[in-house]
């Protein structure tokens, strides 16, 4: 599947689980809203990310990308050590300056 790159980038770092290039497709001050919580800018998102992949070893493969305007939603099935995988879920991307400017995890 073809992706934009920021999207394919995304993709990339977080089925290597490389959290620091993970964390720079994200704006300054980007937003993370995941499992109730919310993570702000960069080093907040990569402490997170690099907590979710110690701890679930999770990776996507997408399925279908749609973008209109500043928005894209990235839908991927989603695998790792967490209770029903593998999961269909949709990633919320606001763009901003060629970078996630926020992001929401939804089944």
């Amino acid at each position: 599947m073809e992706l934009p790159q920021l999207v394919a980038k995304f993709v990339e770092t977080q089925n290597t689980y490389n959290s620091g290039a993970y964390a720079e497709c994200f704006t300054g001050n980007a937003i993370v809203h995941n499992e109730g919580k919310t993570h702000t800018g960069k080093a907040e998102i990569r402490q997170w990310i690099e907590e979710a992949n110690q701890k679930y070893k999770s990776v996507m493969k997408p399925l279908r990308y749609e973008e209109s305007g500043s928005n894209g939603v990235l839908t991927a099935e989603v695998s790792g050590t967490f209770p029903g995988s593998p999961i269909v879920l949709k990633f919320h991307l606001g763009l901003k300056d060629g970078l996630i400017d926020s992001l929401n995890v939804t089944e």
